[in-house]
């Protein structure tokens, strides 16, 4: 009954399999194996288009490379004020950059909104050098950005000459909901660089790096090696990413995951004394539950983050691939039972 986050669940059979396959057969090292060769051309047909992949351990790390590739350490990086890098990443973005600012733009549901975009940008030009535009998908309030409004927020990046990054913790969920192409929200929509989470949907321990511009691809390789972000087992990390990528096990799990998220808020909503504060469109539910509730709740084994960032009261739950649906029913029904919402 542990609702804190996606990253609380192991990892479907396929991940698994695919692991002790590679565990079975000695091979190159540092990423010099089939295994790792095979990423490219599998995420390139993912995404219609020539795309570099490079496998890292965290999303720290994913965000942080990729946006050191695409932002000099003089330039200035404009994300949401409650952006997962700036809140979260402990200024591991600037130290990846060697000293880039991230500076917030605001908008409503924890996405930027292009005309506070362009203000900042002009308030910015004596203070560093705009350089990048980030955008979190799915949002840290559980929001997706839809395609027009990622092509609006990169239409004003681009008019100021800024680079387009995409972090994408939760990258699978926001294809899901959309049911789009992945090039229809990476490049298509003016993204150069994306931070692509997959832990959070299914992988044990990999994430990845995707760039679209070869002079990217050179810039990302030199910099996670001297960052220490080259395993030397890498074939192990490449081997979840392409179980991951293989028969849409990604778009499967992030569906699954959606649903359950769907299921919970419309049965939380019901609840006397529960409302849910955000749009709820990916595998995110935030929801206000009277003190007395939270408590209640908690002493029943149940386990979900304080939000105060959304509002007083507000908790986060978050489903994944494998919650399951006893769980939700579970969570609901205690929330709907007398003598909680007092």
């Amino acid at each position: 009954m542990n609702f804190r986050s996606d990253n609380v669940l192991g990892c479907p059979p396929e991940v698994l399999e695919a692991m002790a396959r590679v565990n079975e057969t000695p091979t190159h090292p540092y990423g010099n194996d089939p295994i790792t060769a095979r990423l490219g051309p599998l995420v390139s047909e993912l995404f219609e288009h020539e795309a570099w992949v490079f496998p890292v351990s965290s999303g720290t790390a994913a965000n942080g490379l990729a946006l050191a590739a695409i932002t000099p350490p003089w330039g200035a990086v404009f994300c949401h004020p409650l952006a997962h890098m700036l809140r979260d990443e402990w200024c591991a973005p600037e130290f990846f950059s060697g000293g880039a600012r991230l500076l917030p733009a605001d908008g409503a549901h924890a996405k930027i909104e292009p005309a506070a975009l362009e203000a900042r940008i002009r308030d910015t030009v004596y203070a560093a050098k705009p350089a990048t535009v980030t955008v979190t998908q799915a949002t840290e309030a559980g929001t997706v950005y839809q395609l027009d409004e990622v092509r609006a927020i990169t239409d004003v990046a681009r008019h100021a000459g800024l680079a387009g990054h995409m972090d994408g913790a939760r990258f699978s969920n926001a294809v899901a909901t959309l049911d789009c192409a992945p090039a229809d929200l990476t490049w298509r929509a003016g993204v150069d660089a994306l931070a692509l989470g997959a832990a959070k949907n299914g992988t044990m321990t990999a994430e990845a790096v995707v760039v679209f511009r070869k002079d990217l691809a050179e810039q990302v390789a030199h910099r996670r090696k001297r960052a220490g972000h080259v395993s030397a087992k890498m074939r192990f990390l490449s081997a979840q990413l392409e179980a991951f990528f293989t028969n849409d096990l990604w778009l499967r799990n992030a569906r699954a995951a959606n649903l359950r998220a769907r299921q919970l808020a419309e049965g939380l909503a019901a609840c006397p004394g529960v409302r849910v504060v955000q749009p709820v469109e990916a595998n995110l539910v935030f929801v206000a539950f009277p003190p007395a509730m939270t408590m209640a709740l908690r002493a029943r084994g149940f386990e979900f983050l304080d939000w105060p960032s959304l509002g007083e009261g507000v908790v986060r739950l978050v489903c994944g691939f494998s919650t399951r649906e006893a769980s939700v029913e579970a969570l609901v029904e205690a929330a709907g039972g007398r003598g909680l919402a007092s």
